[in-house]
């Protein structure tokens, strides 16, 4: 079993920054990859960013695209996503989630990608 446990989230206003952390405990596969989704009003659940297990495997949905950045500490078995130029349009409650099994060359950008999500983190952006 595995356990995600997501923090960082909050209100900024528009143009304001913010950094996610996801903490990941239990039985970890060495070559996990995670990734990070949020569900806007309204809205399913959709794709944000995802970092493989080398760290340098990214991909991102285009809407973030040189503003958010994932990254991730091997040693802390956490993933970040560092949010700059936040806009309304960001505002939604972010999940991470773990890719636990070895790690074949992907870029998950899906949710069946993924084996365990945390309960998420609330965004709140201000115009």
């Amino acid at each position: 079993q595995v356990h995600l446990l997501e923090s960082g989230g909050g209100s900024v206003q528009s143009g304001g920054s913010l950094r996610l952390s996801c903490a990941a405990s239990g039985r970890l596969f060495t070559e996990y990859g995670m990734g990070w989704f949020r569900q806007l009003p309204g809205r399913e659940r959709s794709f944000v960013a995802t970092l493989d297990y080398t760290g340098r495997g990214t991909s991102y949905v285009d809407s973030v695209k040189g503003r958010f950045t994932i990254s991730r500490d091997k040693y802390e078995n956490t993933v970040y996503l560092q949010m700059n130029s936040l806009k309304p349009d960001d505002t939604a409650v972010y999940h991470c989630a773990i890719r636990n099994r070895p790690f074949d060359g992907g870029k998950y950008e899906t949710e069946e990608g993924y084996d365990y999500w945390g309960q998420g983190t609330r965004v709140t952006v201000s115009s």
